[in-house]
């Protein structure tokens, strides 16, 4: 008796079929994600007037930190009084853009110090900013 032979080949779907769903789906995201609008909220946001920005703002609160010392706008306070005297000068300022304290330290000052002083600002009420670095003007003749 004679056996038929089975055929066991391997069937590859057609390779020319991939780009055509991968066309697809790019096509098919794409329309998916544009399909929804923007939103979010409308704001007027005023002109800038360079005469009134001028006349309205105020002088920064500096704090000076060094390795040992605090001082706030070039008068060295002891660690205690800090925030009491920072407080009372924040207190002057009624408005939070003239609340902003510019914090300067030397690059021996103690992390754990740095975080100690500007976390007494936050609790003052001030609003903590950093001077990386200053700018100077030089004339030259």
């Amino acid at each position: 008796m004679k056996m038929r032979r089975q055929n066991k080949m391997l069937i590859e779907p057609p390779s020319v079929a991939t780009g055509d769903i991968a066309f697809n789906l790019l096509v098919f995201f794409l329309v998916c994600a544009s399909s929804q609008p923007d939103r979010g909220r409308k704001q007027d946001i005023p002109r800038s007037d360079p005469q009134q920005q001028q006349t309205e703002q105020s002088q920064n609160i500096e704090v000076s930190l060094t390795r040992t010392t605090v001082a706030i706008d070039g008068n060295v306070l002891p660690l205690p009084d800090f925030q009491s005297k920072l407080t009372e000068m924040l207190a002057a300022k009624p408005r939070p853009e003239d609340k902003i304290v510019v914090v300067k330290s030397t690059p021996d000052t103690p992390y754990d110090y740095w975080i100690a002083i500007t976390e007494r600002i936050d609790l003052a009420g001030g609003i903590v900013t950093l001077q990386l670095e200053e700018e100077q003007t030089t004339t030259t003749n």
